[in-house]
This record gives C-alpha cells, sequence and structure tokens, in this order.
C-alpha cells in the first residue's frame, strides 16, 4: 500500500481539489444506488468557508489528493448543543480510482487520532438514515448508533433524517 500522508487544506489552493474529490465521490453514490449526495452540491465557497471555521483535512499518496474530510469541533444541527467533548466527521471523500485500498477506514483513523489530540473523547458522525450501507461501514469501523435527528435542514430549507453514530477514543 502507498503510504498515505496528510497535511490541512489550505484556502487559497485546495478548494477546487476539495469540490473535485467531493463530486467523484457523489457520482460514485449515484452509480451504485445510493441516495446521499448529490454532484454539484458542494462549492469552493463552501470548503473555503470550511477550511476558515475549522478543519479540513487532505490526504495524500504517490503524489496525488486521494482523499478528505472535514473535522468540526460542534455539529449544532445534527446533535444539538453539547458539552465540548467530541469532535464531529464530515464529507468523508475518497478518490476511488485512485486511493490504496483502505484509506476510507485510515482517514477516520486520522481524524480520531487529532480529535483525541485535541482533547476530546468521543468521535461522531452522522449519516443519512436512508443509507443502510454507510451505516453498516461506520459501524464496522467501531461506531455505535446512539440516536436519530428526523428533522435535520439541509440545502434550500429541506429537511431529512440522520443517523447519529459514535465512538469512545
Amino acid at each position: 500500500m502507498d503510504e498515505i500522508t496528510y497535511r490541512t487544506a489550505e484556502a487559497e489552493h485546495d478548494p477546487s481539489v476539495l469540490v473535485a474529490l467531493y463530486d467523484g465521490a457523489a457520482h460514485w453514490m449515484l452509480e451504485n444506488g445510493i441516495d446521499q449526495w448529490k454532484p454539484g452540491d458542494k462549492d469552493e465557497a463552501h470548503f473555503r468557508g470550511r477550511i476558515a471555521d475549522g478543519e479540513v483535512w487532505l490526504a495524500e499518496a504517490a503524489g496525488r489528493v486521494v482523499g478528505g474530510f472535514e473535522l468540526w469541533w460542534r455539529d449544532e444541527p445534527a446533535w444539538g448543543a453539547q458539552p465540548p467533548v467530541a469532535g464531529y466527521v464530515h464529507r468523508l471523500m475518497v478518490d476511488r480510482a485512485h486511493a490504496p485500498a483502505g484509506t476510507g477506514r485510515e482517514l477516520l483513523t486520522w481524524a480520531e487520532r487529532r480529535i483525541a489530540e485535541a482533547g476530546r473523547a468521543r468521535s461522531r458522525l452522522d449519516c443519512v438514515s436512508s443509507n443502510p450501507r454507510l451505516r453498516t461501514y461506520y459501524e464496522g469501523a467501531g461506531y455505535e448508533v446512539v440516536g436519530e435527528q428526523p428533522f435535520k435542514e439541509g440545502k434550500g430549507g429541506s429537511k431529512y433524517g440522520v443517523t447519529l453514530l459514535e465512538k469512545r477514543l
């Protein structure tokens, strides 16, 4: 396996790379019958905002970007007001054409390590309730279902349900 290295995304250089990762993952989902992300839903402005507000990480192998994710320190739309005990993993993205096998799990492990380094004891994430395949993937990585948020607000004010998952670090 090619060694994966990590770096934080830079607002000046990486938003277009993140858009390409997101759109690639969204296309893969659609091609595999998964109704979750839509190509074009996240633009460069979205990723610039996430870089300014928190942490966005890129994974590289063999000289190219092969994955990325957003790491938030609060997530009130899904989890409500919470004490600062967790980090929240969002938009876990893998370039399936170029990423080494196991890159998704590597990204989760890196996120969990970063969360623990920040002094937080839990990693949290959510996935659309209508995506049992992704829920099974996260459970296989040690996450436990701890609740549901049936009315998370999405783009344009639409509401959808998410499953809340947590892992103690």
